[in-house]
Order: structure tokens, then sequence, then C-alpha cells
């Protein structure tokens, strides 16, 4: 027997003044059962981030020809593809050739060493920009988890403040150099 996700119910303040998106988010976030909690805190963060009508988290882990998150314009092509964590290059250079837009939010303490290990051919990549979380951020951050989470998060100068009502944490999304943005 199949094991079946863990699902929590969201709903998240969001004020991102840098995109001048405010909006009250209410989602309900199914937890496959080889996702991490830093993997699902590091989702919903990206979610955050780049929240605009119509993005959507995909059908999961188990979907491999599908990001973490992404967007569809109104006739189906794909305008943005989300990935999480540390994919190879090649997954990355496939999703330049469907989506306009192709980032990465890596998280985790072999971060660094995904990047060195891949950056030259991330680099040829127009299209991909990444972003990475720092792995103690995201871990003082999921400590906050319960099936009902209330958060509020707010984006302002490239800062990142998160509260859950009791405690604030203000962490930010690093950007690295790829071939959007050294040209």
């Amino acid at each position: 027997m199949a094991l079946k996700p863990t699902i929590y119910k969201t709903s998240i303040q969001l004020a991102d003044s840098d995109r001048h998106v405010y909006t009250d988010l209410t989602m309900t976030l199914a937890q496959h059962p080889s996702e991490t909690l830093e993997r699902l805190t590091a989702r919903l963060i990206a979610y955050c981030l780049e929240y605009e009508p119509g993005l959507e988290f995909s059908r999961g882990l188990s979907t491999t020809d599908e990001p973490a998150i992404w967007h569809h314009n109104d006739n189906g092509t794909i305008c943005q593809w989300i990935e999480m964590g540390h994919p190879e290059p090649a997954r990355l250079k496939k999703a330049c050739g469907i989506s306009s837009s192709v980032k990465v939010y890596s998280y985790g303490k072999s971060t660094d060493t995904w990047w060195s290990q891949n950056q030259t051919s991330l680099s040829q990549l127009d299209k991909v920009s990444v972003f990475q979380f720092d792995s103690k951020d995201i871990e003082i951050v999921t400590a906050w988890w319960q099936r009902n989470l209330s958060l509020s998060l707010s984006i302002s100068g490239g800062e990142i403040y998160i509260s859950d009502g009791q405690q604030v944490h203000t962490m930010q999304a690093a950007e690295h150099q790829t071939g959007s943005k050294s040209q």
C-alpha cells in the first residue's frame, strides 16, 4: 500500500513591497511521503517570493516531468518553471526549451557543493536564475510547522521577514550569477 501525503492548511499574509504584491493566500499543501519538511518550507517560501495569479504547485515529487512550482499562460504555455533543491543542469536546459523563465531555489547543507560543481553549466543557460536559502534559515522556519499554519511574510529590499505570530525571522534568497545575469 502506498503512503499518503501529509496535508497542511496554510494561510499567509503576503506583503511584497519590492514587487508591489499584497494579498492573503489560503492553501492546502500536500507533503509527499519522501519530501522533507525543509523542502516543504523552501517550496512555500519560493512560492511566496514568486507569487502572481495563476502560479501553482505541480503534482509533486512523483511527477518527474514537472517542476515544484509553475505558471501557465492562458493558452497553456509554461511561463515560469521553478525547481527546488539541486536539479541537474540537463533538467534545467530542457526546462529552458519549454518555459520563458526558469528559477531554482536551492537549500540545504550541500548547496554550496552543488553550485560549485554546476556553476559553469548553469551560467550557459540564459533563462536560468539560481537563488539560495541558508540552511539555518530554513531549519528555523521549519520548526514552526503545524497542520494548520498561519504566517505573515513580508519582502522589502530583498529581505524576507517571516512571522508565525509569536516569533519573527529574517532571511534572504541570495542570487547566484548565471547566464541570465552575467552578460
